[in-house]
């Protein structure tokens, strides 16, 4: 795990790449590699590839980046794991076509297996990356981008050169970078709590999405940007199996996942928070003996009114497995302080509050010693884990039901003539007069007549007759075109699997995590388990209407009845209660600033948010405020 970053320079101009620009892009990451860092400048000055390392598989210096190949041709930066690179490394090896200058890192595997396959390597890894390869026999660049998207990967192409790297920030050390606001992907922002790729909040700026190529041809500059992984052209829908024997597969798919992300020359551990996913991840990191797992848990200094404790159900979860377990209990100053750090590892706003507790227990597990650890993302959205999928689910159902839309266009009009036009159902409404799916992502912040009223009167003019479809139809479009089942839930899965899990569930653990230098690792996001997953029927998922039926009935003596059985709470942060003391006058004071010295939203709406305390969407407004504040003013 690191950070990389690069540049290729295919312009006329007086642009060459030099040590000092590519370190100075390089060492605004250092938190992403604390263990050593290195540089690669061609001849021809125009490629230069910046590294900083976390050493985690092969702790030897050749194991060093960037990495070259025997003459020297291709040069690799790579920030992930590659799970099976041994078995590729003996592949590769029996064809005696290939020189090895390091024992077992992953990183030459990956170089070697371009010289053997092309960008075909891509498809036989079973991992996580973002990383760039130059050709120099083919006068290439090729950057990817794993096919979940667990690990980021941004880009700028300006003043005829491509700029890449792990964190925006190191984009934004070229002077002649741009800083300015995307503000279509702004009003997106709005929506979704954080940017869908390929745009982020910086004009010029993008982020490769999950499963994609970028290639740039240094003759003229051509850049093309493919798909290499879609996940429906992987699935086989399971067909005459019995729920028993499909969770059996579960199970063995998930045991098997666990342990190959136990893959490691450094000390692992597991993210804890008591509920089922992390739960069997720790069960199942345990089997097998060894030394007890180390497990890492966040609770709270006081019990909020709107978040309950779950420290009694990880505590449950550790003592069943026998862990070494360690505790923080966080506190409205921890937040306050944390603030401005917090917002500089975004990026760009990841409006979700849990990137604090994040934080925190990254900062632990490092603290302890621990330099990797498991966490839960993806279950949910493998395995039909939220209460308000299920609710949106029978909402899709009834509007497919045969009333015209006329008459659905007739009832959104007169709701919002009686002023409840910004109340969500109305909002599914609308959808549904238009011929959109109800459901839009797992996360929404303000439906489209709330930021009508947010944006100031020159951003609603310039963005009139733009809603936040437009930024998940093609989204909806793939699914059409390859999805061999295509119903609510499918469509749910898929759209946060595009996403709300790359673009904010998985940056939140990437950007905090590699804040304190450790690195998070996603079993239940496996490949082969989210083809899995994805194979078995709508009714096996949704049996009984009970949330994670199939999950539950998979992992039920791996872990305690009390852990399945308990109700669902997800992992999160008293932002509402902390809204109500010194974090609300703090957001009043700096949105207060922000829409003062900006023409971007409407003060009025803004401020009228603070002061009815709503805690969610203060937050959110807040995220942005902050980040205009470190990145753009």
């Amino acid at each position: 795990m690191c950070g990389i970053a690069g540049v290729v320079s295919f312009g006329p101009g007086p642009f060459a790449a030099s040590p000092e620009y590519v370190a100075r892009m390089r060492d605004t990451m250092v938190h992403r590699g604390p263990d050593g860092a290195d540089l690669w400048i061609s001849d021809d000055r125009r490629v230069g590839l910046g590294f900083r390392r976390l050493a985690i598989v092969d702790l030897s210096p050749q194991a060093m980046q960037p990495m070259a190949n025997e003459d020297g041709t291709l040069r690799l930066v790579f920030n992930g794991e590659i799970y099976n690179h041994l078995e590729l490394r003996r592949e590769l090896t029996a064809t005696g076509r290939h020189t090895w200058r390091t024992d077992h890192s992953d990183s030459e595997v990956l170089l070697h297996g371009y010289e053997e396959w092309g960008a075909g390597v891509l498809d036989r890894l079973r991992g996580m990356f973002g990383c760039a390869l130059w050709d120099a026999r083919r006068g290439e660049l090729l950057l990817a981008r794993d096919r979940m998207g667990i690990k980021p990967l941004y880009y700028s192409l300006h003043h005829g050169r491509l700029t890449f790297a792990s964190e925006i920030k190191a984009l934004l050390t070229d002077p002649e970078q741009q800083r300015a606001i995307d503000e279509e992907a702004l009003y997106h922002y709005l929506s979704f709590l954080t940017v869908p790729a390929p745009g982020t909040l910086f004009q010029g700026i993008k982020k490769l999405e999950a499963g994609t190529t970028l290639r740039l041809r240094l003759a003229d500059g051509d850049v093309k940007v493919e798909r290499w992984y879609d996940v429906w052209q992987h699935v086989t829908p399971l067909t005459g199996l019995s729920d028993g024997e499909i969770a059996e597969r579960i199970l063995a798919e998930l045991r098997d996942s666990v342990q190959v992300h136990k893959l490691s020359d450094v000390p692992v551990g597991v993210f804890l928070s008591g509920g089922i996913d992390s739960s069997t991840n720790a069960a199942l990191f345990s089997e097998g003996g060894g030394e007890p797992v180390q497990t890492f848990s966040i609770g709270y200094d006081t019990d909020y009114s709107d978040y309950k404790s779950e420290l009694p159900y990880a505590r449950i979860a550790a003592e069943f497995v026998g862990a070494d377990h360690h505790e923080r209990l966080l506190s409205l100053d921890d937040l306050m302080e944390f603030l401005p750090r917090m917002v500089w590892l975004q990026d760009e706003p990841i409006a979700d509050p849990v990137c604090v507790p994040v934080y925190y227990v990254s900062e632990l597990a490092r603290r302890s010693g621990v330099v990797v650890c498991q966490v839960g993302e993806g279950a949910d959205e493998l395995f039909w884990g939220y209460p308000s999928w299920k609710q949106l689910r029978q909402l899709q159902q009834l509007d497919d039901l045969p009333v015209p839309r006329a008459a659905k266009r007739l009832a959104v009009a007169a709701a919002h003539a009686l002023g409840k036009g910004h109340r969500r159902e109305v909002e599914y409404l609308r959808r549904g007069a238009t011929g959109v799916p109800i459901f839009w992502s797992g996360a929404e912040a303000f439906v489209e007549a709330e930021k009508a009223e947010l944006l100031s009167p020159r951003l609603r003019s310039d963005l009139r007759g733009l809603t936040s479809w437009d930024a998940i139809a093609p989204i909806h479009d793939r699914f059409q075109a390859t999805a061999s089942s295509q119903t609510a839930l499918d469509w749910m899965s898929t759209v946060d699997l595009s996403l709300r899990l790359p673009e904010l569930l998985l940056m939140r653990v990437d950007k905090m995590a590699m804040g304190t230098s450790l690195e998070g690792r996603v079993p239940f996001l496996d490949h082969h388990l989210v083809e899995l997953a994805l194979s078995i029927p709508e009714a096996t998922r949704t049996r009984n209407g009970e949330l994670k039926h199939i999950l539950k009935r998979a992992v039920r003596g791996i872990i305690p009845d009390v852990l399945i059985d308990r109700p669902k709470q997800g992992f999160g942060v008293p932002v509402a209660d902390w809204v109500l003391e010194r974090l609300g006058d703090h957001a009043r004071a700096e949105l207060a600033a922000f829409t003062r010295e900006t023409d971007i939203l409407n003060r009025d709406a803004v401020l009228r948010i603070v002061d009815e305390r709503r805690g969610a969407d203060t937050w959110y407004l807040l995220n942005l405020a902050l980040w205009w504040k470190e990145f753009i003013a």
